[in-house]
């Protein structure tokens, strides 16, 4: 029952850090959201709705990837053609909705999971809204190029009131366009902007769009606070962290870094429970 009592109370500081429509919210200092790479990509097919609910039954986040049908639709897959994770062929470009939704996105993982499909984006904010109590991070990672994603993301983020748990990043995080389109169609969308090393976060902290700094390198603990101190967090992915990098996280924790993408996230979970 003790144990209950403190895991509440940790989803409660979660929500804090991540506020409520609010990119001003006050930042506390807790353990960092841990962000399952297309979501648990290891144990389950990526970027499907089996893989996402899982997460979601564990409370992890996940992060997923935007691209766009040859009849305008927002769904949710990581390469520009289907031919890896369907048993399909061709761009993603090409095919309509109904023709995507009749490929198989899951028996190429295993037999368990033949029948699962290319969600839409719809369909994943749609699950993620079932899901109130999971304090989580969804990180959306806009692949799609075109001058219309960003405020078709939101809409569909606010028609489920799930924008308050998402973070752009993708496009957004090198592209002031993206970032301009997204800060112009909703001030609450919480926006990243990339920082490959030290002397970037200059940029990325000035950023008045971004409320997020987005680092692919494992900063030191006076780069964190310069980033805290602009009211801004901190989302950490690529190489130093994505494989069973057990220092790196544990370091990552200890400077105070809000959020952890990675491709182990059953394994960050646990390392943040000890």
């Amino acid at each position: 029952m003790a144990h209950a009592k403190v895991s509440l109370v940790s989803l409660a500081c979660l929500f804090l850090l991540l506020g409520s429509g609010n990119r001003a919210a006050p930042l506390e200092k807790v353990r960092p959201l841990v962000v399952a790479h297309r979501g648990l990509l290891l144990h389950a097919p990526e970027n499907t709705l089996a893989n996402f609910r899982a997460c979601l039954e564990l409370r992890l986040g996940f992060e997923l990837d935007v691209y766009r049908s040859k009849d305008k639709q927002l769904v949710c897959i990581h390469d520009q053609t289907v031919d890896r994770t369907t048993n399909g062929k061709g761009p993603v470009r090409q095919f309509t909705l109904a023709e995507l939704k009749k490929l198989d996105a899951g028996g190429w993982f295993s037999p368990a999971f033949q029948g699962e499909t290319i969600p839409t984006i719809d369909e994943v904010f749609q699950l993620l809204a079932r899901y109130p109590q999971a304090e989580v991070l969804i990180a959306v990672d806009i692949k799609q190029d075109d001058l219309k994603v960003e405020r078709e993301l939101i809409q569909l983020a606010n028609r489920h009131s799930v924008l308050d748990r998402l973070l752009f990043i993708g496009n957004t995080i090198t592209d002031a366009g993206v970032r301009g389109r997204l800060y112009q169609t909703s001030k609450s969308a919480h926006i990243a902007h990339v920082a490959h090393n030290p002397q970037e976060l200059v940029g990325s902290i000035n950023d008045p769009q971004a409320d997020w700094v987005y680092v692919r390198y494992l900063p030191g603990r006076k780069d964190v606070e310069r980033i805290h101190a602009s009211g801004k967090r901190v989302f950490i992915a690529g190489k130093t962290v994505s494989g069973e990098e057990l220092a790196n996280w544990q370091t990552a924790a200890e400077i105070g870094i809000d959020a952890i993408l990675t491709d182990h996230a059953l394994n960050l979970q646990s390392l943040l429970r000890k």
